[in-house]
Formats: structure tokens, C-alpha cells, sequence
């Protein structure tokens, strides 16, 4: 596709509170599908059991293959954005969530059909990372460099303010007047919404086609697309540090999920209530910190940024879990610090895509996909250290594993320089990525898919 030559002093649109202008109705669209996708967060696994009569191991089944094509989903975003573009990748997500939650509630949960719930929700895992980590490519690809880290913090702000905040906020207040059935409803028409301002109001042009820089007759095929999602982190080594330094990110936090409410409650005598509340301080610090670090990192330095506030704090801070407990006993506020700080060193690695990126900007996709890749690795990992090692070294043993992994993704991440600028020698002189980007979203008609 032809586009219209720019000049390199066009003046790029104002920034809104640090998201890129022309990209601000895809973090709206991700804040209102975040919030539907969210609604079912605390009560489903009982509403299977209580209202459908499931048995517990059968329900444990279920939100295993939706873990598993949740995961499968978030490896394929990143690819699939290489090939078909991001918008096409959103919409996509979208459907597979609203036909599958339709099919469930209209058909499945009437007839109490377990294969049936089995199969729509299990297959609906692939839609929310679809949507949501779609968008997290097209940032990377269409906001501007100086701007990223920025960026992201505020995609990680409306993805956990919706799923876990306001998602589970609205089910508390409308379950007790329309009841649970009714209310899952509510949340199909919450996805709705936020594919309809995507897809009528987010106009970016570079979400529109595939990421992938080599010409249509040259685009290789979709195995080799998946393939190169896992070779990239071979061929370029940072990349693979990198996705390591993801997995680690979020593991400690699945586990200790798992874990610390055992310990808090069985041996120190923290009611469950307040280990619900220290979760809440543990979001609401990370919520406050994402943006600021990630405005951070495009200040001072991504790679640091990642190392100390994310790696080291988050050493400390799973220590604190154990040892603050142990020493003070059951004293609320100085755990409900040590929580924070753990939410706090989870906000520290917001500043990494665009590290990974930056070591073979044309593959951002399969990149982005070897991220995520460790993002949904890290909910596996998280309970199964727990699980094999609290029996012989005890939860102290286990907390001491996590804050060395975060102590091995500060080596990683320092490790983890930006190459020079790649040049072609046979290619003609090009606008700035970034202000390419910026412009074309104000310069080049809309198209649709």
C-alpha cells in the first residue's frame, strides 16, 4: 500500500495523561471488555458447584482448560498480529468470548449440560488475550518510542482495574438485586461495548494490517509464523533473557496467592477477610505505581527500572511476606507494607516489551509473543514451586525461591542492552517510526477489516 511521503518535523499530537492520542478508545474498549471479562471473577467456581450441581473435581477441570487456552491464546496474539494485524487479532478474541459465552448461558447452563459448559467456557479462554494482548502489540507497534514505557503502564492500569477491580465491584452490586445468571449477562453486553469502541472508534492505521515488514508475496505461513514465536528467542538471545525475566515477573505473585493466605491464617491468625483486604493493598499499589514507572523508565532508564524497582523490590518484599509476619506476629499494617511492596515490584517490570522489542524491532510480534508466552507460563510455575518445596524447605524455603528468581531477573534484565540503530543499506531514507505512526493515524482515509 502506497502511503503519502511526511516530513520529519510533523508536529505529533499531544499525548492525554501519557496514552497516545490516537490510540486512547483501545484503552477504553480494553477497560470496559476487561470489566465484562472480570464479573465472573469471584463467584463462578461456586456458581457451578451450588447452582449447577458440578462436582468439585469437575469444576477444577473446567478452569484448568481455560487456563490452558487462555494461555495458548495469549502465545498466539503476538503472531497472529505479524499476520493478520492487531484490529483483526482484537476482533477475533471478540467474537470467540461473545459466541462462546452466549452459547453457555443460552444453552449449556439451562441444561445443566457439564460437557457443554466444559466446552464453551474452556474454548472462550482464547478470547480475552486475544483482545487484550492484541492491543498490547498494537501499542507497541504504533505508539511512539519515547512514549512507550508510559503507554504500557497505562494498558496494565485499565486491564487490572477492569478484570479484578471493577469487574468484581460490579457483580457485588447488582448480583443481590438480579441475581448471578442475570448479571453474566450483564457481562456479555460489557464486551460488546468495548469491541464496539474499538471497532468504531480506534482508527490507528497500524493495527489495521499485518506487523510483519516483508511484502505480501514473501509473508511466510502461519506454522512458520508460530515457529519463529519460539526460534526468536534463540536467534536472539536478549530475547530469550527477556522471557525469562516475564515468567519471573508474576510468578512469585501466583504463589504466593496460593501460599501466604495458608501461612498468614494457620499459623499467625489473620482472619480470611483480612488476607481479602491485603490482596486489595497489594492491586492498589500496583495500580498506583504502573503508569509511574512506566513514565519512569522513559525518563531515566527501562533497563534499571526493571532491575531495581522490579527485580529487587520484589526480592524484598516476598521475604517481608515471610519474616514480617514471623516477627511482628498479627500486625495488620506492617504485612498490609509488605503486600504493597509486592504490588509495587510487579509494577517495576512494566518498562520490558519495549527492551525485548528493541533487539529485533521488524519480529515485534513473535516477540510480544514470547512474552506473553512467559506471562502465562508464570501461573503454572508460580503454585508448582510451592508445591514441590514447601513440604521440605517450608513456606520460608519457598519465599526464598521467589525473591532469588526476581534476584536472577535483575542480573537478566542489566544484561539486556538496546542495539544500535539497524540500517539497510539498499533501503531509502524513512520518517521515524514513531512519527510515522503518529501521522498516518491523522493523514491516511480509514479502512475496514
Amino acid at each position: 500500500m502506497l502511503r503519502t511521503p511526511l516530513k520529519r518535523d510533523l508536529p505529533l499530537p499531544s499525548p492525554v495523561l501519557g496514552i497516545p492520542r490516537a490510540l486512547i478508545w483501545g484503552y477504553i474498549g480494553v477497560l470496559l471488555f476487561m470489566i465484562g471479562d472480570g464479573v465472573e471473577t469471584s463467584y463462578l467456581p461456586a456458581y457451578f458447584k451450588t447452582d449447577l450441581g458440578f462436582a468439585e473435581a469437575g469444576v477444577g477441570v473446567v478452569f484448568t482448560v481455560y487456563g490452558v487456552t487462555a494461555a495458548v491464546g495469549a502465545f498466539l496474539a503476538g503472531g497472529l498480529c505479524d499476520l493478520w494485524g492487531p484490529r483483526r487479532v482484537m476482533m477475533a478474541g471478540a467474537a470467540c468470548w461473545v459466541v462462546c459465552h452466549a452459547v453457555m448461558l443460552a444453552v449449556a447452563v439451562p441444561a445443566h449440560s457439564y460437557p457443554l459448559v466444559l466446552a464453551t467456557y474452556g474454548l472462550r479462554g482464547f478470547g480475552y488475550p486475544l483482545f487484550a494482548y492484541g492491543f498490547m502489540v498494537w501499542i507497541m507497534a504504533g505508539a511512539p518510542e519515547r512514549q512507550l514505557g508510559k503507554a504500557l503502564g497505562w494498558f496494565w492500569f485499565c486491564f487490572t482495574m477492569g478484570y479484578p477491580v471493577l469487574g468484581s465491584a460490579l457483580v457485588s452490586f447488582l448480583k443481590p438485586s438480579i441475581g448471578f445468571y442475570r448479571t453474566l449477562w450483564v457481562s456479555l453486553a460489557m464486551i460488546v461495548a468495548g469491541t464496539l469502541v474499538v471497532l468504531l472508534l480506534l482508527r490507528e492505521r497500524t493495527g489495521f494490517q499485518g506487523l510483519s515488514r516483508e511484502r505480501e508475496s514473501e509473508r511466510v505461513s502461519l506454522p512458520r509464523t508460530f515457529l519463529g514465536c519460539f526460534t526468536v528467542m534463540f536467534a536472539e538471545p536478549r530475547v530469550g533473557m527477556g522471557a525469562l525475566v516475564r515468567l519471573i515477573n508474576t510468578t512469585s505473585q501466583f504463589g504466593v496467592w496460593v501460599f501466604i493466605p495458608l501461612f498468614l491464617v494457620d499459623r499467625i491468625g489473620f482472619r480470611p477477610q483480612e488476607w481479602a483486604s491485603l490482596l486489595i493493598v497489594m492491586m492498589v499499589s500496583n495500580l498506583a505505581c504502573v503508569v509511574v514507572f512506566g513514565a519512569l523508565g522513559d525518563r531515566w532508564s527501562r533497563r534499571k527500572t526493571v532491575a531495581w524497582l522490579g527485580g529487587v523490590v520484589s526480592a524484598v518484599a516476598c521475604l517481608a511476606l515471610y519474616y514480617v509476619p514471623e516477627a511482628v506476629g498479627h500486625d495488620y499494617l506492617f504485612v498490609a507494607i509488605a503486600a504493597g511492596a509486592l504490588g509495587v515490584g510487579m509494577a517495576g517490570y512494566v518498562p520490558l516489551p519495549p527492551l525485548m522489542t528493541a533487539q529485533a524491532p521488524e519480529r515485534k510480534g513473535q516477540i510480544m509473543s514470547a512474552y506473553t508466552l512467559g506471562a502465562g507460563a508464570s501461573m503454572a510455575l508460580g503454585p508448582l514451586i510451592g508445591t514441590l518445596f514447601i513440604g521440605p524447605l517450608g513456606i520460608g524455603g519457598v519465599m526464598w525461591i521467589y525473591a532469588a528468581l526476581h534476584l536472577l531477573s535483575t542480573v537478566l534484565v542489566l544484561c539486556i542492552k538496546t542495539p544500535g540503530p539497524r540500517t539497510d543499506p539498499g533501503a531509502p531514507a524513512v520518517v521515524h517510526q514513531a512519527e510515522r505512526h503518529e501521522a498516518e493515524a491523522l493523514t491516511v482515509p480509514s479502512r475496514g477489516l
